[in-house]
């Protein structure tokens, strides 16, 4: 690690304006952004004393080897950019206050022709309604499954939808009255359009005319001895009151806020957040983060800030302590919104007991991870610092990369890289290969380990050489950053391909093991017998989490890889016709016996294909005709279609 007094800028050449800083490490990589209210007294706390900083603090300055700042006019401006950047670097010092996992959402398609009920993850599309988060998907479909008895809108998707307009028979949901059915005209398109209005006014918490207009309803119906009518009504009046129930009011005022709560103990927090909409709870979602030596107000601000950089702000924002600079935080969520955001603690009434109950959440959550996962915070940093031991290395390995390799007898062989930074994956760093084969004219295992890593390492020299980042944007190139540890699946011969590697490219400054399955030992690079480590040490624990991690990472692109392998049809292997017009004919005529059908001309008339063209397509499937596609693993007859499709 570097000594921190050799980039240490001077004090006077750091404004005291407010602003934005970022350190780097020796590779140009931004491992830690932050803002502060005056530049020069925040990074001059950094290198003033580090036995005095928090451990995880004093690591990252260590880490560093630069550290850069940009003024802004205030604080306000400081959030932005603060946020702008923790979102683009991804910096691993950062701690993230917000749970990685994509919460769904009930979304009603208004702008298709033809809206859709769905369940919907990730980022908000244009012209679409969303209700919730909710905590599981099951929840929204059984919540879902309740109303289309009485607000019958559309849930299947394009291709369904397509299928049932073409062949004029709806689908299962059509004919148990749980759809409108649009696609064979029951209704048109003006009457799906009012029904799927009132399925979003119902669950944005305009309920009771609802209910109230399908008791009167069944009244009349029963006063007209129209029992049978009454009676479904009936059924449908318990399915709208069953749905409430699930969402029971607790701010009567009806207004749309996020409450939070925090428990938090020397080393962790624990988050809960309720999500009120219309009154009613809409959605819960609770999650543990690392803690430094912050205190709440600032843990608060943070969350904010990293909360409401991808999600929509309510009116309201209940917290249990106001962030240090509470206008700005504000100020910040109302110009996401786009109109005035209250953020405020609650002092009494319906929001305070809501709060109290949130904390009791937050409460118990912790207590609960705590019980679960006793000691894993120092179990991490204890497992690097006995692999540092086991394998006498200059430092803890901060960074581990895992490779393995899948195929099923030397077909569709692929590669995997996974990688672990402080004993926790980095998803967005993995890697894939695709081996090509071919080196020294074998294509086992440790051929293709070769092959793999030369490639990666190839490259990771090649942008080492241009200072690993993008010049303009700061933005890490794929594979700019060496890993301190290389970890292969596999014994002495992998590890023997694996160093072969190094040695001819000339990287000397990582080092590499291998994990074989039988028996778990490690085998290190000219060594005869392997490292035993205890069965019961938290190193062996983080090596076999890496070398499953690249296994399973590997097997999933082998098992996608092989599936588009498997299947054969009449198109494949006509001269001139690749994947994309492929896509385009079966697009126009909906199967490969359409195409077959068709004339000349009329695949002449397919974007993309000429009158050449067509006639190879015309010919080639007139060879092909007593030829039907078949299953290369099974040899089972694929169905090309019908008419109906």
């Amino acid at each position: 690690m570097a000594d921190p007094s050799t980039y240490r800028p001077a004090a006077g050449s750091i404004p005291t304006d407010p602003g934005v800083y970022r350190f780097r490490d020796q590779h140009g990589r931004v491992i830690y952004v932050g803002k502060a209210k005056s530049l020069r007294s925040r990074l001059s706390s950094y290198f003033q004393d580090i036995s005095a900083l928090h451990p995880r603090t004093a690591t990252m300055v260590r880490t560093g080897a630069s550290v850069e700042w940009t003024v802004v006019a205030n604080e306000v401006e400081a959030l932005q950019l603060e946020y702008s950047w923790i979102k683009e670097f991804a910096p691993r010092f950062n701690v993230k206050y917000r749970d990685d996992k994509s919460y769904p959402y009930l979304a009603v398609t208004m702008g298709e022709d033809i809206p859709r009920a769905q369940v919907m993850r990730g980022a908000k599309r244009k012209g679409t309604r969303y209700f919730g988060p909710y905590t599981h998907a099951w929840a929204i479909r059984e919540t879902l499954d309740l109303l289309l008895r009485v607000f019958p809108v559309r849930t299947c998707s394009k291709g369904v939808f397509k299928r049932a307009e073409q062949s004029g028979r709806p689908c299962l949901l059509g004919y148990i009255d749980k759809c409108s059915a649009p696609c064979v005209g029951r209704v048109t398109p003006e009457e799906h359009r009012e029904l799927a209005e009132e399925l979003c006014d119902f669950l944005a918490g305009n309920t009771g005319r609802f209910v109230r207009r399908l008791e009167r309803e069944m009244k009349a119906a029963a006063a007209d001895l129209d029992f049978e009518l009454a009676a479904r009504l009936r059924d449908d009046v318990a399915a709208l009151t069953k749905a409430l129930e699930k969402s029971a009011v607790v701010l009567p005022d009806g207004t749309d806020a996020d409450v939070f709560a925090l428990a938090d103990d020397e080393l962790e927090v624990a988050i809960q957040v309720f999500h009120v909409r219309g009154g009613r709870i809409r959605g819960q979602r609770g999650w543990v983060a690392e803690k430094e030596a912050e205190d709440l107000p600032v843990i608060v601000e943070h969350l904010l800030q990293q909360v409401y950089g991808g999600e929509d702000v309510p009116k309201e924002v209940l917290v249990p302590v106001l962030p240090p600079q509470e206008d700005d935080v504000a100020a910040w969520l109302s110009e996401r919104r786009g109109s005035r955001v209250d953020l405020r603690v609650p002092r009494r009434g319906d929001k305070r007991v809501l709060m109290e109950t949130v904390e009791r959440n937050a409460t118990q959550s912790l207590a609960r991870h705590k019980v679960a996962r006793a000691g894993d915070l120092t179990a991490r940093s204890q497992a690097l610092e006995d692999l540092q031991e086991a394998f006498g290395l200059a430092e803890a390995p901060l960074r581990i990369e895992g490779y393995d390799i899948a195929h099923v007898q030397g077909s569709d062989v692929v590669g995997s890289m996974v990688v672990f930074e402080d004993g926790i994956p980095r998803k967005a760093e993995y890697r894939r290969f695709i081996v090509r084969g071919d080196v020294d004219g074998r294509t086992d295992d440790t051929a293709s380990m070769h092959e793999v890593l030369t490639r990666r390492f190839s490259r990771h020299l090649k942008e080492q050489g241009r200072t690993g980042v993008e010049p303009d944007t700061g933005e890490a190139r794929r594979f700019a950053y060496p890993p301190n540890l290389v970890v292969v699946d596999g014994g002495a011969p992998q590890v023997a391909a694996a160093q072969q590697v190094l040695d001819e490219l000339g990287v000397d400054d990582v080092a590499l093991v291998g994990l074989a399955k039988r028996l778990e030992e490690v085998w290190l690079p000219g060594e005869d017998h392997p490292v035993i480590l205890p069965r019961n040490s938290e190193a062996l624990y983080l090596l076999q989490r890496l070398r499953d991690e690249a296994h399973r990472f590997a097997n999933t692109f082998h098992r996608q890889r092989r599936s588009r392998s498997m299947t054969r049809s009449a198109l494949d292997g006509v001269p001139g016709l690749g994947e994309a017009r492929r896509k385009a004919l079966l697009a126009k005529f909906g199967s490969v016996k359409r195409v077959r059908a068709a004339s000349v001309e009329e695949l002449a008339g397919t974007h993309g294909i000429g009158p050449a063209l067509a006639e190879r397509i015309a010919a080639e499937l007139a060879t092909k005709e007593s030829s039907p596609a078949v299953n290369l693993t099974t040899g089972e007859v694929i169905d090309e279609g019908d008419d109906s499709d």
